[in-house]
Order: C-alpha cells, then sequence, then structure tokens
C-alpha cells in the first residue's frame, strides 16, 4: 500500500505539469497496528486535515500534486531524517542521530505530542517500526518529490514547487510565536530568499492578499526541511511554503470542515490559474 498519492492534470490539455504542489502533512490513513491512547479526533488536531482537497483543483490548470497518505503522527517527511528524539525509542537508535529544536518541542520525525502535553505515543518504539516507517513511508515520499521535479525540470527547465501547510489559528508552546499568538490567514515562506526568488514569492503574496486574506512573509514560518532541500533559485528550482490558517475551512477542535471551505478551494484554484498562466508565458519565453 502506498504512503502517498501522485494526481496528474489532464495529459491531454498538459503535455507537462506547469506547477508542482504538495501536501506532506494532510496523510489521515491510521494503521491497524498504531498504539496510542488517545481518541482519534484528538490524534487527527495534528494533521493539516484536509489540506489535500482544499488543493485537488490544482490538478484542472497544470499543477500535478503529490500528498502524503501516511500521518505525521506515524512519521513526519517535512523533517530531516536524522532529526529523531531517542527518548521515543526502546532503544537508542543505530544510525546518525541530530535532533533540532523541532525534537525538543515534541515535532521531530517522529511527533511526541499533538498538542502540548498531550502524548501520542502509548509505548517506546522499537527500532525496527521506525525504520520500516523510514523505509516504507518517509523515503518513497522523497523520492516520488524528486522525480517530479526532474520531471518537470526537463520539460519547461524550471520548476515552481508550493508545499502546502495548515496552521492553527492561534499559536502554542509547541509553535514558533508561541501560546495565544493570532495567525495571519496565510504565511508564505521561502526561508529569507534562500529557496525561491523574491518575483515568484512576491507575486504568490500579491495574489493571496486579492482575496483580501491578510499575507505574512517568512513570519511566523520560514519554512521546513522539503523547501529547503528542493529550493534551489540559482538552478531555476524555485520551492515555497503555504500555511492556511486553519480558521478559515476548519472547525479545529472537531476537524470537520466548515462552510468556509468551498470559498476557501475555489480562492486557491483560482490562484493556481494564475500562478500556472504565469509558468505558462514563463515558459514560453
Amino acid at each position: 500500500m502506498s504512503s502517498y498519492r501522485i494526481r496528474r492534470p489532464d495529459p491531454s490539455l498538459y503535455q507537462a505539469p506547469l506547477l508542482l504542489y504538495d501536501s506532506p502533512h494532510s496523510g489521515r490513513r491510521y494503521p491497524a497496528d498504531f498504539e496510542t491512547s488517545l481518541e482519534k479526533v484528538v490524534l487527527r488536531r495534528a494533521e493539516d486535515a484536509y489540506v489535500d482537497e482544499l488543493i485537488a483543483g490544482a490538478t484542472k490548470h497544470g499543477a500535478v500534486v503529490l500528498d502524503a497518505i501516511c500521518p505525521r503522527c506515524i512519521i513526519d517527511v517535512n523533517r530531516v531524517e536524522t532529526d529523531i528524539d531517542q527518548t521515543l525509542l526502546r532503544e537508542p537508535w543505530p544510525g546518525e542521530v541530530c535532533p533540532t529544536d523541532k525534537s525538543v518541542r515534541g515535532l521531530g520525525l517522529v511527533r511526541r505530542f499533538v498538542t502540548p502535553g498531550v502524548e501520542i505515543n502509548s509505548r517506546p518504539l522499537e527500532i525496527s517500526e521506525l525504520r520500516n516507517r523510514i523505509d516504507n513511508s518517509y523515503r518513497p515520499y522523497h523520492s516520488a518529490l524528486d522525480e517530479l521535479v526532474e520531471e518537470i525540470f526537463d520539460a519547461l527547465g524550471f520548476v515552481w514547487h508550493i508545499n502546502w501547510h495548515s496552521m492553527k489559528s492561534v499559536g502554542n508552546a509547541m509553535t514558533p510565536d508561541g501560546a495565544g499568538a493570532k495567525r495571519p490567514d496565510f504565511v508564505v515562506s521561502n526561508r529569507d530568499g534562500q529557496s525561491a526568488s523574491t518575483e515568484l514569492t512576491d507575486w504568490i503574496v500579491g495574489a493571496l492578499g486579492s482575496f483580501g486574506y491578510a499575507v505574512s512573509l517568512n513570519d511566523p514560518y520560514k519554512g521546513g526541511t522539503i523547501i529547503e532541500r528542493i529550493g534551489s533559485p540559482g538552478d531555476n528550482i524555485h520551492s515555497i511554503q503555504i500555511e492556511i490558517n486553519r480558521g478559515l475551512y476548519l472547525n479545529e477542535e472537531l476537524v470537520e470542515t466548515h462552510e468556509g471551505f468551498a470559498e476557501l478551494a475555489k480562492n486557491i484554484e483560482t490562484f493556481t490559474a494564475g500562478l500556472a498562466e504565469l509558468a505558462r508565458q514563463v515558459g514560453e519565453l
């Protein structure tokens, strides 16, 4: 069973994808042998719930969409493979371990908390369990992403990649902006210019703002592992992270979409159509 899904534009309309989208944290297929004491709805509060559905219309406008099926509570594909909190394991990890501040906050390769103090795992993980998650979920996702980047670059000579996420409407002790911090509607991130050009980033910020949304740049999120790894503006590979405020479309307590979902999805599709047209123009220069 695959840990990810790829959705492609209609090949009769697009010889090659114009854009690359991915949603690494919207997976919601929990394996039967996953041991946790939490109720499903509590566990799901760790997801970027339904972001994969919010961006589904992108394929109508030439985007290829990669999304995770495996939940981030099982393995977080937007972390460095060595970002391991060994206190979650029954024995020391036999390979390289370089925990970052993400692990310190309970948000490493294996997530400790859903929200502060709410433990996910009901027991320590075996080495074999984590190795299986890396081999069967983490690495295949990154391989698929790499192959899509190569495919688009070979066809167009450039790549515009957007890494889609959602964020809590209010920060907590595990987030970089701290407990009680209210968020804008969108946060656009390019690792302070390291993963994408200023020109493309500014277009995206402006396009989202044209819908009336409040948009922040690189604050409080500068972008995670995926855009850091993929983005190389000097090589014409541009990778941008977009965080969507969950309050726009989600009942965060129940993890259910509300009436704002349809409007947001429509606006994201309109945004994608504009970005794809810009990519088409660039490709014809």
